[in-house]
């Protein structure tokens, strides 16, 4: 084999090896967040009232609206630091942090204040059983106290994954489900306490991460005395906090819109009965393990597309996008194979009553098929989301949407339960496509720098 056709064999070598050094604990990580939701699932599953199902999954809905409607917090803190990153700037790389953090303190201060009119908003929305209602409210009375600190760790895993130190972010994500299953076990199962256990596990677990998640970045601040030198200055700078702002806000509108389709989803499975919404609340932890999984690569496209605009490296940006996409597509075959072999014997861990697990067996073709629909969207995601190109994903989710909701009104009345997962998947592919679409304005935006290595 010659010199010259080595080079690209050594840089495809080279790219597929930082993809997997970022992917890999990304996947660990993210996996262990639907692991507890999964573990809440079937905690309450084997309680003696069935309701606590459906309670459990429409207290997640609220607080995904509540706590991911601030997922801009992580998101765009990864763009900003990894574009910081790559272009070499230490003290924007404070700034970087600093400007979330605060925010993510107040926001989260102001959401305990509010609770109270938030609930009765939240609440309002659904149409679930009296039953499933209570069972729901009893959960969110006690998880939002978690607030601060959940917003203050999007802040800081967002950091942290710029930073490319996926394993400390592993770390931390670990600790955090980690010691929310642990008491999850603890209070339900061994102290025998109802839904508030459940929620109360969260609200520890959560404290105790942020404040870990605040020691690890005091310790990596440490040195570099001229990086903080007029760092307070620096993170008031007008044109930096418009920047921060807008991306931000765009993002807000980004996640809410896909909040709201999920929202939409578990309320529409309320409207066809207690029982098709605990099976669809244990499918959607499935789909909740296939977004964690897929995400892995969709964040290590986030992070070497946002260095390679920081550095104005087009032709990194390119392979970032390739190699990322190859292993997330082999991602999402693997765990389509994995669905419809296993799927059966995982539902049946989730409930002991026989008629929810014949329904969720019934619909599970949809999560087969899931993998290999919505892997597209969740790299574009990532690709624009590192890029910081907000317009574009909050345009795309708003078309995204227009599809979705006209699909379910159509489909639902004919198809029942079958026409809303239909129209879910319509939905993911929806997304890839519209992003599809502004992904050539993107790449002709990143500079044309040969990459350094």
């Amino acid at each position: 084999m010659t010199e010259g056709a080595a080079e690209p064999e050594r840089q495809a070598g080279t790219w597929n090896r930082r993809v997997v050094l970022l992917a890999g604990p990304i996947i660990l990580s993210n996996l262990s967040t639907p692991l507890l939701g999964a573990v809440d699932t079937a905690v309450v599953g084997h309680l003696p009232d069935p309701t606590a199902i459906g309670g459990v999954g429409i207290g997640a809905v609220v607080f995904s609206f509540l706590f991911w409607g601030f997922g801009f917090l992580r998101m765009g803190t990864t763009g900003f630091t990894a574009q910081a990153f790559g272009a070499g700037d230490a003290a924007e790389l404070r700034v970087a942090l600093l400007r979330p953090l605060l925010l993510g303190l107040a926001l989260g201060g102001l959401i305990v204040l509010l609770q109270g009119p938030i609930g009765a908003l939240a609440f309002g929305l659904f149409h679930a059983s009296e039953a499933v209602e209570a069972q729901a409210g009893a959960y969110f009375e006690v998880r939002i106290w978690a607030a601060p600190a959940t917003l203050v760790n999007y802040a800081i895993l967002g950091w942290l994954l710029g930073l490319r130190r996926a394993n400390t972010a592993l770390v931390l994500q670990v600790v955090l489900n980690g010691l929310n299953i642990v008491l999850d076990l603890l209070f339900v199962v061994g102290l025998g306490w109802d839904i508030r256990g459940v929620a109360l596990a969260s609200v520890i677990a959560e404290i105790a991460a942020a404040l870990l998640g605040l020691a690890i970045v005091l310790r990596l601040l440490r040195g570099r005395p001229e990086a903080a030198a007029g760092i307070w200055q620096r993170v008031w700078q007008r044109d930096g906090l418009v920047a921060l702002v807008r991306v931000n806000f765009d993002l807000l509108v980004r996640t809410l819109t896909l909040i709201f389709a999920f929202a939409y989803f578990t309320d529409q499975s309320a409207r066809l009965g207690d029982l098709p919404l605990a099976g669809n609340a244990i499918l959607l932890q499935f789909q909740k393990f296939i977004a964690y999984g897929l995400d892995g690569f969709a964040h290590a496209a986030e992070i070497l597309a946002g260095n390679a605009k920081g550095a104005g490296d087009r032709r990194g940006f390119r392979q970032a996008v390739r190699v990322c996409g190859l292993w997330g597509l082999g991602l999402a075959a693997v765990l389509a194979t994995l669905l419809l072999a296993g799927g059966p014997g995982l539902i049946a861990l989730f409930t002991s009553h026989q008629d929810v697990r014949e329904m969720a067996q019934a619909f599970l073709p949809w999560l087969v098929l899931s993998p290999l629909v919505s892997v597209w969207s969740f790299l574009l995601d990532g690709i624009f989301i590192g890029t910081t190109r907000s317009a574009a994903l909050r345009n795309a989710m708003l078309l995204s949407l227009a599809v979705y909701l006209p699909a379910c009104w159509l489909l639902v009345p004919w198809l029942g339960n079958h026409g809303l997962w239909l129209a879910l998947t319509l939905f993911m592919a929806a997304r890839a496509v519209t992003l599809g679409c502004f992904y050539p304005a993107l790449d002709r935006s990143i500079g044309a720098r040969p990459a350094a290595s």
